[in-house]
């Protein structure tokens, strides 16, 4: 009976402090992070991301791993590092589907991060003539975001940036489609009016979708698109682009152009 209530007193020995080291465990990897975090909101990135580093190695199994992992790509995104930002982002995303909001925040980092990278160069002669890929990615990753999170207290910012990029591919477009009709190549550029009217406009006779954006240049797309179908002598084409004008963009300035070309082609029984 001894050697029972010694092996008992022993037991409960063994219990108490197992308790204790998980208790101290989250506490411990609380206090690491809230260290960590003292230098990220002092904007002191450096120190910052290795105390990070230090709660992801040490706390592993915490929630302040987790958390730690989003702020190190946070301080990579404040220091520009755009590139290691988008991979710390999409990592967490990869490990973590099942953390709603922290992936919805950090698939609104990435399309953020995305929208950043777009080169502002001025070297260039026309921004409309730039290589259009790095645009391209940011309007998908921006378009994914607001089509997976309408509702989301990052939308409104994301959509305002969608707005922005969609008008700059929208432009492009435009500036290339303007490109072929100088030279008469009138069917290029009805190809290429025609696509940016199918992938980057918005308008209520163009997108049926909610996540439809406008970009504003829907009815100068219009208008040009008119133009040319008239030297084409395509006058039916012409008439329903110049009256989408006037149906669907009624406060456009060009809807005096559009009238304009639909009296024309009235006084010439086209």
């Amino acid at each position: 009976m001894i050697l029972g209530a010694a092996l008992a007193v022993g037991t409960v020995g063994c219990e108490q402090p197992e308790a204790r080291t998980a208790l101290s465990y989250t506490a411990d990897a609380q206090r690491a992070y809230d260290q960590a975090m003292k230098e990220f909101n002092s904007h002191n990135w450096l120190e910052a991301q290795a105390l990070l580093r230090e709660v992801k190695r040490k706390y592993h199994y915490s929630k302040y791993a987790k958390l730690a992992e989003l702020r190190i790509a946070d301080a990579d995104f404040e220091q520009e590092k755009l590139t290691e930002a988008i991979r710390g982002y999409r990592q967490f995303v990869h490990d973590h589907r099942s953390d709603v909001e922290e992936v919805a925040y950090a698939r609104s980092r990435i399309a953020e991060a995305q929208y950043k990278q777009i080169n502002e160069s001025f070297l260039l002669p026309s921004a409309d003539e730039r290589d259009q890929a790095v645009i391209l990615d940011a309007f998908r990753e921006l378009k994914g975001y607001i089509h997976d999170y309408p509702d989301s207290k990052e939308s409104p910012k994301i959509r305002e940036l969608l707005i922005e990029v969609t008008g700059r591919l929208m432009r492009h477009e435009l500036y290339v489609a303007r490109f072929y009709l100088a030279r008469d190549n009138f069917q290029a550029a009805v190809n290429r009016i025609q696509y940016a009217m199918r992938n980057f406009a918005g308008g209520p006779s163009l997108r049926a979708s909610d996540e439809a954006i406008d970009s504003g240049l829907e009815a100068e797309a219009l208008l040009l698109l008119g133009e040319v179908y008239l030297k084409m002598k395509k006058y039916p084409e012409a008439r329903d682009a110049f009256g989408g004008i006037l149906r669907d963009y009624p406060r456009s300035p060009l809807v005096v152009q559009a009238n304009n070309f639909l009296t024309y082609m009235l006084e010439r029984g086209v």
